[in-house]
């Protein structure tokens, strides 16, 4: 009897152990299930069937490079910072970023000093090396041989993200005759108060390519309207339309300046801005036309891309010189006119004064009187 006792409560203890033993594989399994709901693992079959931004041809007559800021606190842009917090399978952009660096689907590239993005395999930032970089807290789990990072929602900044760089390139496709535009690049912001001081400091973080996140995009449900509260759009709908409201804040340039180095003050670098929007616009809508205007004058009619910007500019030009004649032309009709004003009473003399000549001449012809006609 006590024999079989023993034998019970060991095989009882052997079973509590294993239990024991089997809880942490079985925790991680569920961990991970959830984060795939979150995040889901895209196949190298899902991503080759991407098909969102058109492919940028490798050559190209005319390309233009363009960084735009995108601040999360404009209602056009507020699709990509609600919810602050996750809410099921809803969250906001940076927050998917992040975990989809955090689980190494995506690489992530450093932020040089002068604001550029290099996708190569030496500037890739190591994930660990960005949070303690930014401050963001995170604890070590050591799991047999491996030393996991746990990060909770709560400590991931994604209420101090408030902006967002993204590169955009122009070109003109001449396989297809048209322009387009397509993010090439993303860059989130940190927005948060100096050590020694209140004042907001903004800190980029990183670069991610555009090629190696647009298929996760397909997987983020954004809502774009208050009246409509269905999510029936994705965060790469939301690119790929230019949906977002962006201020151009550097241009690719020779001198590789930014519009605050050469625009002193904001009236200067709001009219840079507008100057190269205006560009942009008027290369799409002079186009065609202004290929029709070089094949009626005998030009080269077949390089649009190349004299479409120049033309738009020359129309414009033209205008303020046809005003410019205009005024003058109006300026000469007036001083005409005067002239005319004042030099219209002179003819009045001059007949007045051959009416005077005339009369005395009249007066001086000889009179006959009635008594010598009579002799």
């Amino acid at each position: 009897m006590r024999h079989a006792i023993s034998i019970w409560v060991f095989l009882c203890a052997l079973l509590a152990v294993q239990q024991l033993q089997a809880q942490p594989p079985l925790r991680r399994a569920e961990q991970e299930k959830k984060k795939e709901a979150a995040v889901p693992e895209l196949s190298v079959r899902a991503k080759a069937q991407y098909t969102g931004q058109v492919a940028m041809p490798e050559e190209l007559i005319w390309k233009r490079e363009i960084y735009r800021t995108l601040d999360l606190n404009e209602a056009k842009n507020s699709p990509l910072y609600y919810p602050v917090e996750s809410l099921g399978d809803r969250m906001n952009l940076f927050t998917y970023l992040f975990r989809l660096l955090a689980e190494g689907k995506i690489p992530a590239y450093e932020y040089r000093l002068d604001g550029t993005e290099v996708f190569t395999e030496e500037s890739k930032m190591n994930f660990r090396d960005m949070l303690d970089r930014f401050h963001i807290y995170y604890e070590k789990v050591v799991e047999g041989k491996d030393t996991l990072l746990r990060i909770d929602n709560s400590d991931i900044p994604s209420s101090e993200v408030l902006s967002f760089f993204i590169k955009e390139n122009w070109y003109f496709d001449q396989r297809s005759s048209t322009m387009n535009a397509k993010v090439t690049a993303i860059c989130p912001v940190l927005h948060r108060a100096g050590d020694f001081s209140m004042d907001i400091v903004k800190s980029p973080m990183f670069w991610l390519d555009y090629n190696d996140l647009a298929p996760y995009l397909t997987r983020l449900p954004v809502m774009t309207s208050d009246l409509n509260n269905t999510s029936n759009l994705n965060a790469d709908d939301y690119f790929v339309s230019r949906m977002y409201k962006g201020d151009i804040y550097k241009t690719t340039n020779m001198l590789g300046r930014t519009l605050s180095q050469y625009c002193p003050t904001d009236s200067a670098m709001q009219a840079e801005q507008a100057r190269i929007e205006g560009q942009l616009k008027a290369f799409d809508d002079n186009l065609w036309d202004s290929t029709r205007g070089l094949a009626a004058e005998g030009l080269a009619a077949e390089a649009p891309a190349d004299t479409a910007l120049a033309v738009a500019e020359g129309k414009e030009e033209a205008k303020v010189v046809s005003v410019r004649r205009n005024s003058k032309k109006v300026g000469r009709d007036r001083a005409e006119e005067a002239g005319e004003a004042k030099a219209a009473p002179a003819p009045k003399r001059e007949k007045a004064s051959k009416k005077d000549n005339d009369a005395p001449k009249a007066k001086a012809a000889p009179r006959v009187s009635v008594r010598r006609e009579r002799h």
